[in-house]
């Protein structure tokens, strides 16, 4: 497939830089070819939707920059309670997660990040990483929610019981309200 990128006009040989422009185009091919929802609003700059089964969709961000590619994915807000347990949890999986890592924004945020050298950013390097990023905000998401968001959790299953209201999307958490 390195090849065929390289014959299909981008530059740079293995270990050689790429541009930008090259890499945009790559990481183009790869979406649709992937069939990854996507929007460009900027010049490479991308907006990936990747559906999930825990996590419903997880939005990524795919920025081509001048000598990487960087990934970030939201995959929670700022937990209410349990922070401790919440991020020590979260670097605790850093250490198997291939090419991402959880971090948190300023604000605690919890997201996925990764960087891919422009010279490495190939089809299959662009769904290795929404692979494992995608893997990652989904398997996770439950668990964060559990150490998280408890209190919240059980508030709502108890006012959704109080008014006869379906607490269907609530099932992986009924453990929490009994």
């Amino acid at each position: 497939m390195e090849q065929a990128e390289r014959r299909a006009g981008r530059t740079g040989g293995p270990g050689e830089p790429a541009s930008p422009g090259d890499t945009a185009a790559v990481l183009r091919r790869a979406l649709i070819e992937a069939a990854v929802t996507y929007e460009e609003p900027a010049e490479g700059t991308f907006v990936a939707t990747l559906p999930g089964v825990r996590k419903l969709s997880t939005t990524c961000s795919l920025v081509v920059g001048t000598h990487s590619l960087s990934v970030n994915a939201f995959v929670a807000r700022r937990p209410d309670e349990n922070h401790e347990a919440v991020y020590r949890w979260l670097l605790e999986r850093n250490a198997r997660a291939p090419g991402i890592a959880f971090a948190l924004d300023r604000l605690g945020d919890v997201y996925l990040v990764g960087r891919i050298p422009l010279e490495e950013v190939t089809a299959g390097a662009v769904d290795r990483i929404l692979g494992a990023v995608l893997d990652e905000a989904d398997s996770a998401f439950n668990t964060i929610l559990e150490l998280g968001f408890a209190s919240a959790i059980r508030k709502e299953w108890a006012w959704r019981r109080s008014r006869g209201e379906s607490t269907a999307n609530l099932e992986a958490f009924k453990h929490l309200a009994d």
